[in-house]
């Protein structure tokens, strides 16, 4: 079987980025299922200049297959996990070994984005880019639009 070479493309910090066809290969879903994602607001992949390519980033890529796993192997709809992260801790939706050693997890009450403004976080990558701060206004949503105490 011919082995298909992936163009190396780097972030203005070096980090290594690839396109939406690799990343369909790693992570083996198709490319329509990882614009959803996108869409879902679950990943926000950088934009080449010239040709608004999505670009991703290796903790993009960990993200998709957490979220994948969370659909398929737990059974999560789309919708029940954007609930799940609104609510939820970052180091429990994804799986963080160091948890720990987390200045997020000894401040549980706080959003981990809120906590690393003044304390930081065991993430490499941004919070503008994780799953849990993009769909931070979901928050603002009723879970339930009526009471079942309302009569």
């Amino acid at each position: 079987m011919k082995e298909r070479k992936i163009k190396l493309r780097r972030s203005e910090n070096g980090k290594e980025l690839f396109l939406i066809n690799e990343v369909s290969r790693l992570v083996n879903l198709s490319q329509k299922r990882i614009r959803e994602y996108e869409k879902e607001g679950f990943i926000k992949p950088l934009r080449e200049k010239n040709t608004e390519n999505r670009l991703y980033s290796s903790f993009d890529i960990s993200q998709i297959r957490q979220i994948n796993l969370l659909i398929h192997e737990h059974g999560f709809t789309l919708a029940c996990l954007r609930k799940m992260m609104v609510m939820g801790k970052c180091w429990d939706i994804f799986s963080c070994p160091r948890k720990n050693e987390c200045p997020a997890f000894k401040l549980p009450w706080l959003p981990c984005y809120e906590v690393r403004k003044d304390e930081g976080n065991l993430n490499e990558g941004r919070c503008s880019i994780c799953a849990i701060y993009l769909i931070r206004n979901v928050r603002n949503e009723k879970i339930l639009n009526q009471s079942p105490f309302d009569d």
